[in-house]
């Protein structure tokens, strides 16, 4: 018996066909701890820009039978201190939240440490400015739609920064299983259905743990993935990445 269904994610750029996964059982969700996977980068369709890349992964998930089920957001916010303690270079602080636990935001300095807070963390980051200054311009958002198909939850989202497109994030919880090495196979195979060789071996978020796959996956584990992803098309330039 599963008591308090859990979700088990992959998040990573898409590139993909995936086939029907007959015999799955959607379960019926009392209550949901985020855990994130795997992220891996696969290029925009080419000849495409990031909105149409979007538009042919939505039409080949409702082709596929997957139900849209709302909308989701991942954003960051990126603050520096405003003074070196002892002489070290300071670190950088992101602050992060997520639609899918609306009451709780992180925050997660550069390496180490990560905290999580309720909403109000970011009133008392506005009342630390002495300490912590916004780097303007910085503040990156995954946004999009999620669909529900079977066992899986796929969220495909447009990462932008400053009104640009960056690229694209695809999110996918597998929902019976918390420990990623137990059902790693699984999710290997169902990847490889639609990445083929860009799957990734083992997520650098859990290879930094003693347990590696089999340590349990927590929200941090989520957002450190999503923190990745958005540090790495910070530094990307995607043609035809303007969102009107």
């Amino acid at each position: 018996m599963l008591i308090g269904p859990v979700y088990f994610k992959c998040l990573f750029f898409w590139g993909w066909r995936a086939p029907p996964l007959h015999g799955c059982v959607a379960l019926s969700l009392l209550s949901r701890v985020f855990l994130s996977f795997s992220v891996c980068q696969v290029p925009i369709a080419e000849g495409k820009s990031v909105q149409q890349t979007v538009d042919v992964l939505q039409k080949k998930l409702e082709q596929l039978g997957s139900v849209k089920q709302g909308s989701f957001c991942v954003d960051c916010e990126t603050y520096h201190a405003t003074g070196n303690v002892g002489g070290q270079p300071s670190k950088l602080l992101y602050v992060m939240h997520n639609s899918e636990t609306p009451l709780s935001c992180m925050a997660l300095f550069e390496g180490g440490p990560y905290l999580v807070a309720d909403a109000n963390f970011d009133v008392l980051m506005s009342k630390l400015k002495s300490h912590f200054q916004n780097a303007k311009g910085h503040k990156v958002e995954s946004r999009g739609s999620r669909y529900r198909y079977c066992d899986f939850l796929i969220k495909v989202g447009t990462v932008t920064m400053s009104s640009s497109a960056r690229g694209i994030s695809v999110e996918v919880e597998y929902c019976p299983c918390v420990v990623p090495g137990d059902c790693w196979n699984l999710m290997k195979e169902f990847m490889q259905s639609f990445l083929g060789t860009s799957v990734p071996e083992l997520p650098s978020v859990f290879a930094a743990k003693p347990e590696g796959l089999f340590a349990a996956a927590d929200c941090v584990d989520t957002m450190t993935q999503y923190l990745e992803l958005f540090n790495k098309l910070r530094k990307l330039q995607i043609p035809g990445s303007n969102v009107r």
